[in-house]
């Protein structure tokens, strides 16, 4: 795959970490440089009105798929099973790679969403915080790594928040040099 030639209006690019690393905010971020609206898995994973009850996983993977059929789109996540399904047609992947503790104090921060209660917030932290000890399980550490090293084009891994705004500062300014047309630069910077 020649990934690196394609045009910005055809990018696909795939953000994955734990819960708290910025994904959203960086979906969102790139989002607005490229002109698209991001996919949150999260949105495609729970029933409507927010996190809590999981909707029917054939129903998600087919929603997944479609998603990943479209020339171009921007999906952010920390769901493997469906990062896998991403990973087949991404032409960028970037991991979000934050300790825990900074993903954590992002959560904290940010409160509860999608209406969850402090107990469900209390919950996520633990989750968060384990993220790196969790065996065998598609939102973890050892899943997002081995998927990570697998895949062969464009990828990025950033290892806290002054890496994040570099990258997107990058981005943002390989994307201005290189116009509308090519993302090759904003790829490589």
């Amino acid at each position: 795959m020649d990934s690196l030639h394609q045009s910005s209006q055809n990018l696909r690019a795939l953000i994955m970490g734990n819960g708290g690393s910025g994904k959203t905010w960086l979906a969102r971020e790139l989002g607005l440089l490229l002109d698209r609206t991001p996919a949150h898995l999260d949105n495609i994973h729970w029933e409507p009105g927010g996190c809590g009850v999981a909707r029917d996983r054939q129903q998600v993977i087919a929603d997944v798929e479609s998603v990943v059929g479209l020339d171009r789109w921007l999906i952010e996540g920390v769901y493997g099973r469906y990062i896998d399904i991403a990973l087949t047609r991404a032409t960028l992947v970037v991991w979000l790679d934050l300790p825990e503790e900074a993903c954590i104090a992002n959560i904290r921060e940010r409160g509860p969403q999608y209406s969850e209660s402090e107990a469900a917030l209390e919950e996520l932290i633990v989750w968060v915080a384990d993220y790196r000890v969790r065996q065998n399980n598609w939102n973890s550490y050892e899943r997002h790594l081995a998927m990570f090293e697998r895949y062969a084009g464009p990828k990025f891994r950033l290892l806290d928040r002054n890496d994040v705004g570099s990258w997107l500062a990058n981005f943002a300014d390989g994307l201005r040099r290189a116009g509308p047309k090519s993302a090759n630069e904003a790829i490589l910077s």
